[in-house]
């Protein structure tokens, strides 16, 4: 096969969590652009709909849907109605992130830790084990779990500087988390054809968004830190996401793809 061909992903139907936001928008663009069917879900259905009317207005076939990942019930609604309107569900990218608890571990509280872990934990592992019950029966998906460079390596404080900005304790747990569940996923369901990746993105500024960061001395540090001297653009994880979630990483799983400028390289 030519192997431009094995990058497309026509034909096949796609879940994104947290689709509308930060990291979600490129990812929907980037399966659109590839030929796949994308249902942007998020707690958010203005939202989702919004970017799903976006893409359909440069052609593509994209859906907005609500679901709650904090609610088994939203979870078990959901994917129901979605193998329904689309049959297969062949990729699923578990995006969605809670940022509840993004504080030092003496601020933390113990109901603030159980909210973000309803999301970044319950809700990823409930979300994962209704999607791959479909992907075994049917023999095959790809699924890619979006962690953070925070998921290999320990915060580099410095970088925050005055600003008042931090990483917080939940945030890196989540994330180390997410990683290790990627390798366990991707060991027990690869005999029934199911391939899981993770992608660990480096720090994102979304320049001319709503969610810029204004914070000009983080985005200085951060970029002097950065081998490729620069934060990451609402492109760069585009290749990485069409990489796993096509044929041109069939024999790919387990794997945490790494795409954060050369941060982690030092």
């Amino acid at each position: 096969m030519n192997v431009m061909r094995l990058f497309r992903l026509d034909g096949r139907a796609a879940i994104v969590t947290g689709g509308s936001g930060l990291y979600g928008a490129s990812i929907c663009e980037a399966l659109c652009e590839a030929g796949a069917t994308v249902l942007i879900a998020s707690r958010d259905l203005e939202k989702c709909e919004l970017k799903a009317r976006e893409l359909r207005g440069k052609g593509y076939a994209a859906h907005g849907a609500k679901l709650d990942l904090a609610d088994e019930r939203s979870i078990e609604t959901f994917i129901a109605e979605a193998a329904a309107e689309y049959g297969d569900i062949d990729v699923l990218v578990n995006n969605s992130v809670s940022r509840i608890g993004l504080d030092d571990i003496e601020r933390t509280t113990a109901e603030g830790w159980a909210a973000a872990q309803q999301v970044n934990g319950l809700g990823l592992m409930l979300m994962s084990k209704s999607v791959v019950k479909r992907m075994r029966e049917r023999g095959g998906g790809a699924i890619i779990n979006i962690a953070s460079i925070q998921g290999i390596l320990g915060p580099h404080f410095p970088v925050y500087g005055d600003t008042g900005m931090t990483s917080g304790i939940e945030y890196t747990y989540a994330k180390w988390g997410m990683v290790g569940m990627t390798k366990w996923l991707a060991n027990y369901y690869g005999p029934h054809g199911i391939r899981v990746n993770c992608i660990s993105p480096g720090g994102y500024n979304p320049v001319g968004t709503e969610n810029e960061i204004v914070q000009e001395e983080f985005v200085r540090n951060y970029a002097e830190r950065t081998p490729l001297r620069r934060m990451a653009d609402d492109t760069d994880i585009k290749g990485a996401i069409v990489y796993l979630a096509s044929d041109a990483s069939k024999y790919v799983t387990g794997h945490n793809l790494v795409v954060d400028g050369g941060w982690s390289g030092w």
